[in-house]
């Protein structure tokens, strides 16, 4: 798979450039798969989910223009034929997905059966911030109330055993929204302690930033700041 891992979606024209070098082709000639799983570990569920699919959230994403758009809902899969999803994954351009709690959206991923899929297919994995995380080697310890480790809203029985492995698709760590303005905890220093305990290089990025990896070659795309933490 081509990757474009970034915190905040498609959020200058650097990014959307990039986006559209993966795909090779327009984005009003490609089809899309939206990915919302990880809203629904967060504690407004319904309404995140909904603002990302109806492109209103403040990380573009599903309001492109994509070509085609579909939802892909990654805790209704279990529940499916294989037939019947698989082909649509398959034959997409691109998977959209979304942020929220990277360790539901992490289990969703194995048990759906769609992080097996991941390594074979053509589609470019286009993840905004948790959907970025979650191909990481590991998620290291929670440094905000973003990135919530067991979400505290429902009672644990609601939900599924979170899994503490990452999927390990690539090799280094995701710091997203680093700087943000209505999140001092997500400082560069924090992201440097942070960085500290993981046993791969960290990339701490801005809203502004997205990061590609094309057959294992990295390059950042940026109109904002970033820094790289090598171990």
């Amino acid at each position: 798979m081509k990757l474009l891992l970034a915190s905040a979606g498609i959020s200058n024209s650097s990014i959307e450039n990039a986006l559209v070098a993966l795909l090779g082709k327009p984005i009003a000639e490609a089809s899309a798969l939206c990915i919302p799983t990880a809203s629904y570990g967060t504690r407004d569920p319904a309404g995140m989910a909904y603002r990302f699919i109806n492109g209103t959230a403040p990380s573009p994403m599903c309001e492109l223009g994509w070509k085609s758009l579909g939802v892909l809902e990654l805790t209704a899969l279990p529940t499916m034929k294989e037939a019947l999803w698989v082909p649509k994954v398959e034959e997409a351009d691109a998977l959209l997905v979304w942020g929220g709690d990277v360790m539901y959206l992490c289990y969703w991923m194995r048990h759906s059966g769609l992080a097996e899929l991941l390594p074979s297919l053509r589609a470019v994995y286009v993840g905004v911030s948790s959907g970025a995380m979650v191909l990481t080697p590991d998620f290291g310890e929670a440094y905000d109330d973003w990135f919530c480790r067991e979400p505290t809203t429902l009672p644990a029985s609601d939900l599924p055993a979170a899994d503490d492995r990452a999927l390990g698709l690539v090799d280094f760590s995701v710091f997203p929204h680093v700087d943000h303005p209505r999140s001092p905890p997500n400082s560069m220093a924090n992201a440097e302690r942070w960085a500290a305990g993981r046993s791969v290089p960290t990339y701490a990025i801005d809203d502004e930033t997205a990061i590609t990896v094309v057959d294992g070659a990295v390059e950042v795309v940026s109109e904002g700041h970033w820094k790289l933490f090598e171990r």
